[in-house]
């Protein structure tokens, strides 16, 4: 079921079910703390949409407010080039917010990646069978 909201330009735009999961996940990320495209995405359901991550961070970060700059690619890098705006500016947020980057521009996310994992899927009880000891 999708949502209704309204652009910056008062344009009704729907949200999908994975577009609200993705902005709220965001949303949690704390301060110092990053995530990848890749652990957002699994985390709200589509194990394979990391695109679809940086296009609704790309298209809802000013409605929503969300903390884009907490969200890097699967190598711990800024996926904006090093020369362009973008990138001086997500750099400086995360600097700002306590994160080190080493000379390459790389973020050791050993240690500043957020530990949220996608939810395991449950076994079910082992269910003794009629024709075994068990």
């Amino acid at each position: 079921m999708a949502h209704e909201y309204r652009s910056s330009k008062d344009i009704p735009v729907k949200l999908t079910e994975f577009s609200r999961k993705v902005m709220a996940l965001v949303k949690k990320i704390p301060k110092g703390k990053v995530a990848t495209y890749g652990q957002i995405a699994a985390l709200a359901g589509k194990p394979h949409g990391a695109r679809g991550v940086g296009w609704i961070l790309h298209s809802s970060t000013r409605a929503h407010d969300l903390p884009w700059q907490r969200v890097l690619n699967s190598k711990g890098r800024i996926s904006f080039d090093s020369r362009s705006a973008e990138f001086k500016e997500q750099k400086k947020l995360l600097v700002s917010e306590g994160i080190r980057f080493s000379d390459g521009n790389q973020i050791d996310l050993d240690r500043f990646q957020w530990k949220k994992r996608p939810p395991q899927k449950r076994r079910s009880p082992k269910t003794p069978s009629l024709f075994s000891d068990d």
